[in-house]
């Protein structure tokens, strides 16, 4: 049977739970070829992917670029009909990959049934709110594919201008599916294809950085695929409650309410700029539905 995915794993740090992400890609029913992106692991990681029996092809980054930075690297090396996105701290069933394939039907991307330990659904794909933030669905229909395990044909995320590796991680996912949708794409969920996911192994969430990105990357989604009203109100709004904090005597104790990284995130913002806007026309001649078409049809879910 001819090899028609290349399942992309990227990992940082990964010594601790890679090993079963490789058996468990080792066990696929179906062909694949194996890529892996380390992010400069400093942790023994190569020495798990050199020794591993599925000898993946590795391709190491003098520095880590975060998980969009290293899809967006990997996507040049791709030359197979699909490219498969899967987190390091995820074991697919055996039959997951084959289940995505023969379940893709007409649409541009499938979503994987993301589950827990204990079997619990994590997330069947990406919904999206009416201020724009993504999130975990548990439930179908889905805006768009959870990153941490999804099959997109390879041909058309070279269309739709590829992985926005330097948004570093958090949101590439959303961002990606988000010009699918514009460009007239539908991106389906196979909950027959199982992946148990750890979920945040390397990213501390809840962390400060978890939150920076998370804030920036979703700010930034907005500017460069949201409705201008959408996105510019979004922008007031960060900028508004920022401005404010300091004034308040009891402010809110999560990382993303400290004025230090907001003020963070706004000059990552402003910097990033110019490049977003240009992005933005880049997304507006590809696409083939209207931002506000989009927005309405799934905000309102």
């Amino acid at each position: 049977m001819p090899i028609r995915s290349t399942v992309v794993v990227v990992t940082w740090r990964g010594r601790a739970h890679i090993t079963a992400c490789l058996d468990a890609l080792a066990a696929q029913t179906r062909p694949h070829r194996l890529l892996v992106i380390d992010n400069a692991s400093d942790d023994g990681t190569a020495a798990i992917l050199a020794r591993h029996p599925s000898s993946p092809d590795v391709r190491r980054l003098p520095r880590n670029t975060g998980y969009a930075g290293a899809m967006e690297h990997a996507l040049s090396a791709v030359d197979t009909e699909f490219t498969v996105w899967l987190n390091d701290d995820a074991a697919p069933a055996e039959d997951w990959l084959a289940e995505l394939e023969d379940h893709l039907g007409d649409a541009a991307a499938a979503a994987s049934r993301l589950e827990y330990a204990d079997g619990q659904v994590q997330s069947l794909g990406v919904g999206l709110t009416a201020d724009g933030h993504g999130y975990d669905r548990t439930q179908t229909p889905v805006f768009g594919f959870c990153g941490g395990a999804a099959l997109i044909r390879t041909r058309i995320l070279r269309d739709i201008g590829g992985v926005p590796g330097s948004f570093f991680c958090y949101y590439e996912d959303t961002d990606t599916a988000w010009r699918l949708r514009l460009a007239g794409h539908d991106i389906v969920t196979v909950p027959t294809a199982r992946v148990t996911h750890r979920h945040g192994a390397s990213t501390e969430p809840g962390s400060a950085n978890f939150h920076r990105w998370n804030e920036r990357n979703r700010l930034l989604t907005l500017l460069r695929c949201a409705p201008a009203t959408a996105a510019a109100r979004e922008l007031a709004r960060f900028a508004a409650i920022t401005a404010v904090l300091p004034l308040k005597r009891a402010a809110p104790e999560a990382p993303n309410f400290r004025v230090g990284l907001r003020c963070r995130v706004l000059s990552e913002i402003i910097t990033r700029l110019p490049s977003t806007l240009a992005a933005r026309r880049a997304i507006t001649r590809r696409s083939t539905i209207g931002r506000g078409a989009v927005w309405t049809a799934w905000t309102s879910r």
